[in-house]
């Protein structure tokens, strides 16, 4: 795990979850926005993924991503700051599984375009799943124009060793399952402040759900915000400034009405 100290005065400390798939250095922009903003960042690579990654094919335990989430968040806790969420893709489905099961120190939660159905699976994954080993090799085919219209990442992108939308069929299976888990489950997660960012046009989850599933929780404080023609990665996307902004706003409320002055 890292992190980056703030640019002056720190107000606040935001831990990111970035999706599966990707690693940390995706979030590059995102992180120097938050510390010019006043925030500490921490962050790191989900197991399996990034520099550190077991390998090419995707076969960890779903465990272990929650271990590694809650570890980060106590990282992020250290500084005695408030601390705000960020999850992003299956990294928000991982944090809001962790709401579920126990009640977390945190001043808010941001969700970005969460996994709880996929519009966009593997090619004949059906087939796949029934006829094949739990060993082999399955291939997502996620690729950068499907995540973003911002032309100016297709390069780098493209030359991102560190990305791969492969896994065992075993690992995907319980990636459905462990979504279907999420949904299902009918406990609220604790009153916390909430924002989510949803892309209209995205190609990867079902937006509708991740609507329900908010509207569902029993909060006194929400915020919903449908992108009109982003594409699943809103981080990434050439309005990044104005969903950027739109965070940052809702993490200084929420700081206000905590008592700081931001």
């Amino acid at each position: 795990m890292w992190k980056w100290e703030a640019e002056g005065q720190p107000k606040a400390v935001v831990a990111i979850v970035h999706n599966v798939y990707e690693h940390h250095s995706r979030n590059a922009w995102l992180i120097q926005k938050l510390r010019n903003s006043g925030f500490h960042v921490v962050t790191g690579d989900l197991p399996g993924h990034g520099v550190g990654g077991g390998g090419e094919i995707h076969d960890e335990q779903f465990t272990t991503y929650a271990k590694y989430v809650e570890k980060l968040i106590a990282v992020g806790l250290d500084d005695n700051l408030p601390l705000f969420i960020l999850g992003h893709g299956m990294g928000a489905t991982f944090v809001m599984r962790l709401l579920q099961r126990k009640k977390i120190e945190c001043a808010g939660v941001v969700f970005s375009s969460p996994w709880l159905a996929l519009r966009h699976q593997p090619p004949k994954f059906s087939s796949v799943l029934t006829k094949f080993s739990s060993s082999m090799k399955l291939n997502h085919k996620i690729d950068i124009e499907m995540l973003t219209r911002n032309s100016d990442l297709y390069e780098e992108a493209k030359q991102d060793d560190f990305y791969t939308a492969e896994s065992t069929v075993a690992w995907y299976k319980e990636l459905q399952a462990f979504m279907k888990l999420v949904v299902q489950n009918e406990r609220s997660i604790h009153d916390i402040p909430v924002l989510m960012h949803i892309a209209e046009d995205d190609k990867i989850s079902d937006i509708a759900l991740a609507k329900k599933w908010l509207i569902r929780q029993e909060l006194s404080e929400f915020q919903y915000k449908q992108w009109k023609r982003l594409y699943h990665d809103v981080y990434q996307e050439p309005e990044r400034e104005e969903v950027y902004l739109y965070t940052e706003s809702f993490m200084n409320n929420v700081l206000r009405s905590l008592g700081y002055v931001v």
